[in-house]
């Protein structure tokens, strides 16, 4: 019989991979991370065409130069970096001003020098971050080539130093801050790979990597404001067009409002007087004794056509009429009855006089109640918009149709005015659209405010005269 060996008893032999998996996968995922955004960054699109986008007209700095060069304004920045290039390049190749930089060294060399730093800072008006693999590309082929007997700022030169400075500056100011963070880390990279394999001069190093981190840092800084103030403006021009739109919809939301209601007030007019007409033709034939066959069909024909035609018009306009819409009882209002609607807005305080001039006669009844409707909703505005002040309403029968002209003087109450909404002179505007007439309406010399309208009315043959009477 075989007796069961004794566990062993482990102590302190646990793996930390299996007391913390979670930590190290973490840790893992995290560096996946950044490697994926790093590769998105600065390998993915490389290459693709990122043009320097011009300087938009309105520009602070365009505005500050002559107005026959602000057409040319917008190129100032590519200027700019053209100059820089052309500066680096002669940084690079002149000899004689610069051999304590460069010592004795042929002027083919002292050329290529020059080209390998303005190429890339030509590359960033096209291709930003692709100038930027380029400069560090043109850098390892100097300092393995025939730059490497250089030892003042080795592996950069002087120009390529300055260019590699420029070259991040522009993506930085052209790319997401963290695109700048990535190019510094690479480039702090690269010149620790050169200082510990190919003997690279500490002091270089050291400086790129502090004036890299301070260009990097400011360029990102005005990036992020840049982009925050574009970020502003767009908004605002959003909530400007929101606010037109909703004006202009408020607006047009009005004018249907007030059409309708001018829809409904004929509809009653006409339907009122087509009754009216139904009505008398259908009782003509009994007031005459022994009438004559054809005027009793002359008759029944106009009362049929009559209820025909009240039969189509409530038919097309009372789709016009909301559910809850309770037809007045009574026929609208019309001139004659001005004096009532006068003596309503004395009692809330308004002194108003009213003066009629021309011949009195009887007006279609659109133009009546149109005409009572404005002088209601101008002597309205006057008690909400002028409280204490005096109005004048002058209504002038003339010849060709009507005139009508309402103005009160400033307001001198101690009541606070209401602001109103802008409706009631839209209101107007369109039942003198709808009848073809001609409206003003504006503030008057005195700091009130006028009203002047005229309905233009056909001439009946025979019209009823009278006389002008004042109030």
């Amino acid at each position: 019989m075989t007796t069961p060996r004794p566990r062993a008893h482990t102590v302190g032999c646990v793996n930390e991979t299996a007391q913390n998996p979670h930590g190290v996968r973490t840790e893992a995922r995290l560096i996946r991370g950044g490697l994926a955004t790093v590769r998105a960054d600065l390998f993915s699109g490389a290459f693709a065409f990122r043009p320097l986008p011009p300087l938009p007209a309105d520009h602070r700095v365009i505005r500050r130069i002559p107005k026959r060069m602000q057409p040319y304004g917008k190129w100032l920045p590519h200027a700019l970096i053209v100059l820089v290039a052309a500066f680096l390049m002669l940084l690079g190749t002149a000899a004689d001003n610069y051999s304590y930089l460069y010592g004795s060294r042929p002027s083919t060399e002292l050329f290529v020098i020059g080209l390998f730093a303005a190429v890339p800072v030509l590359l960033t008006l096209s291709r930003p971050v692709a100038a930027f693999w380029l400069s560090l590309a043109l850098t390892l082929v100097g300092s393995v080539g025939f730059l490497s007997s250089w030892e003042d700022a080795f592996p950069w030169s002087v120009a390529g130093f300055l260019a590699h400075l420029v070259v991040m500056t522009q993506v930085a100011l052209r790319s997401r801050p963290r695109v700048a963070l990535e190019m510094w880390l690479i480039t702090l990279f690269f010149g620790v790979a050169a200082l510990m394999i190919t003997g690279a001069t500490p002091a270089a190093v050291a400086a790129m990597t502090v004036l890299s981190g301070f260009s990097l840092a400011a360029a990102a800084s005005l990036h992020g404001w840049t982009s925050a103030r574009q970020e502003v403006a767009v908004k605002t021009a959003e909530v400007v067009a929101q606010e037109e739109d909703t004006l202009a919809e408020r607006s047009k939301r009005t004018r249907l409002e007030e059409r309708t209601n001018i829809a409904r007030e004929l509809h009653d007019v006409v339907a009122h007087h087509m009754s009216v007409v139904a009505i008398q033709a259908e009782a003509a034939p009994y007031r005459v004794e022994n009438p004559p066959p054809e005027l009793e069909q002359a008759f029944a024909t106009i009362r049929e056509n009559a209820v025909a035609a009240l039969t189509e018009l409530r038919r097309v306009l009372g789709v016009v009429r909301a559910e809850d819409y309770a037809a007045p009882d009574a026929p609208q209002p019309t001139l004659a009855e001005l004096d009532g609607l006068l003596a309503n807005v004395r009692e809330a305080g308004l002194t108003v006089e009213k003066t009629v001039t021309g011949a009195l006669r009887e007006l279609p009844p659109g133009v009546e109640l149109s005409a009572y409707r404005i002088v209601q909703e101008a002597l309205s505005n006057t008690l909400r918009h002028a409280p204490g002040a005096s109005a004048k309403v002058e209504v002038a029968y003339v010849l060709g149709g009507l005139g009508l002209r309402i103005v009160n003087g400033p307001p001198t109450g101690l009541i606070k005015t209401s602001p109103g909404a802008g409706h009631g002179i839209t209101g107007m505007r369109e039942r003198v659209t709808m009848l073809g007439g001609a409206m003003t309406a504006g503030e008057s010399a005195d700091g009130g405010y006028e009203v002047s309208v005229f309905l233009p009315v056909e001439q009946a043959p025979h019209e009823e005269t009278g006389t002008g009477e004042g109030a």
